[in-house]
């Protein structure tokens, strides 16, 4: 065997094993239609896919800004003796106590929207977010080199904080690129928060566009670049122009009907899949896996968004 070099052939040993592999997903609770139901929908093809290998994802939900409903969600996967698991980030502290758990009971893990090398994952899937915030700066101000004043939405948990590391980055990367090239540029900040109502949202907007005639660019590092969207749809504003993220079916529709000029995609779908696909290859098949795995920095607008395939792998 040595002197002819053989190696075993993984992929029909693993075929040939019937047992059973459960991985888990620890993600923040949202809506139907939001991101994260394009990293489920992503999970599950993957799965479908790697059936031959019986194959499971089980999700479980936590609150975000929630340490005590992150604490319970991953004690429960803990529970289940899971081959591998994939989390969302919350707080990077309770994050790691999870993550030191898992390191000891020796299971293979994997981070998506957050990149937080110093808890040591199997691997990272997700945009630069810096980078990416950097990008979309830079290609607002393509448009509005002219402007004097811009505005930076800001969805925050009690008005406070946003809601992930990985928005707190996009916007540092936003204005490190303004503070660069257009230091003389007026960022003003909206903040919408995740406990207001539709009606509060639309109270605080309009206060915000009546004071402030001169803002005809906007730009969100959220997902929910619709909310200001559908405002400017329903009041027949057409000044406005507003980049966002994320190719989620309520931004597709703004930027369908115009209210929404840009969006910048990171394939949600494509996160999903390879992050079960990365523990399928790591845990069964025995095969290496890329540490870091940052996803294309793509730009989406009315002229393209239709040829956007967010399903493709």
């Amino acid at each position: 065997m040595a002197e002819i070099d053989f190696e075993p052939n993984m992929y029909a040993s693993a075929l040939a094993n019937t047992r059973r592999y459960d991985f888990f997903c620890l993600i923040p609770k949202h809506e139907s239609e939001a991101y994260w139901q394009e990293v489920e929908e992503g999970q599950k093809k993957c799965c479908n896919t790697r059936r031959d290998f019986h194959v499971h994802i089980n999700i479980k939900y936590y609150k975000r800004n929630d340490d005590k409903s992150f604490t319970e969600q991953y004690q429960s996967i803990l529970a289940e003796n899971p081959d591998g698991v994939i989390i969302v980030p919350t707080k990077k502290e309770t994050t790691k106590v999870f993550t030191d758990i898992l390191h000891k009971e020796e299971i293979p893990f994997i981070l998506l929207d957050s990149y937080l090398p110093d808890l040591n994952p199997l691997a990272f899937y997700g945009q630069d977010s810096f980078a990416s915030g950097y990008f979309a700066a830079k290609m607002l101000m393509l448009l509005a080199a002219q402007e004097k004043e811009i505005l930076l939405m800001k969805q925050t948990v009690d008005g406070e904080k946003l809601p992930s590391k990985q928005q707190e980055n996009r916007e540092v990367g936003f204005m490190h690129y303004m503070t660069e090239h257009f230091p003389h540029v007026k960022i003003n900040t909206l903040d919408l928060s995740l406990t207001q109502t539709k009606k509060q949202h639309a109270m605080l907007m309009e206060e915000y566009f009546s004071t402030h005639p001169d803002t005809h660019h906007c730009i969100t590092v959220s997902s929910k670049a619709h909310i200001i969207g559908e405002f400017l749809l329903k009041t027949k504003r057409s000044d406005v122009q507003i980049m966002g993220y994320d190719m989620v079916a309520k931004n597709a529709e703004c930027i369908r009907k115009g209210s929404i000029s840009f969006l910048i995609a990171q394939h949600g779908y494509q996160q999903g899949y390879y992050s079960v696909d990365a523990l399928v290859r790591y845990t069964i098949l025995k095969k290496q896996v890329t540490p870091v795995n940052y996803m294309p920095i793509e730009i989406l607008s009315k002229e393209n968004v239709n040829f956007y395939r967010r399903t493709q792998i």
